[in-house]
């Protein structure tokens, strides 16, 4: 097999690995009554995420995203719904920063339990999809910070 026939194999299997995550979203839809409810949306492909999270002791303790993006975003947003449910911020904000440098830096994958995001690694070379890859991230953090802020302010 040459070089150029195993890098086309490859690209083929994490195509069939991004399509399957995408669909096949954990925690898709939305919450009722939930503390925190978050929608970003990525200005340069117009992909949205509707995060909606409950927090509880600072970790999520439950979790739906509604989740209108392309493939890439959908399997992103797979990854992050099958491990988000126990997490705190400090896990969501690492596991985002190193998928940031994986997509940006040729940064490693994502430490256990989001090495699941080596699926997302030929999409290194489309910058303009980077975005919507890291939306549920950054709309799942921000739901985190509006449901601390709000358990705070019960508090007292």
């Amino acid at each position: 097999m040459t070089d150029a026939s195993a890098e086309q194999d490859l690209i083929g299997l994490y195509s069939r690995r991004i399509l399957a995550l995408a669909s096949e979203i954990p925690h898709a839809g939305r919450l009722s009554d939930p503390q925190a409810s978050v929608k970003r949306r990525s200005p340069v492909c117009g992909s949205t995420v509707t995060v909606d999270l409950d927090l509880e002791d600072g970790r999520i303790a439950r979790f739906a995203q509604d989740v209108k993006a392309c493939a890439l975003g959908q399997a992103s947003a797979a990854v992050l719904g099958a491990q988000a449910v126990g997490r705190t911020r400090e896990e969501i904000a690492t596991a985002r920063e190193q998928l940031r440098a994986m997509l940006k830096s040729d940064g490693e994958v994502p430490d256990a339990p989001f090495e699941g995001y080596e699926a997302l690694l030929p999409a290194r070379d489309y910058k303009h999809r980077h975005a919507s890859i890291l939306l549920a991230m950054e709309a799942t953090l921000e739901a985190m910070d509006q449901a601390a802020g709000e358990s705070d302010a019960a508090r007292g």
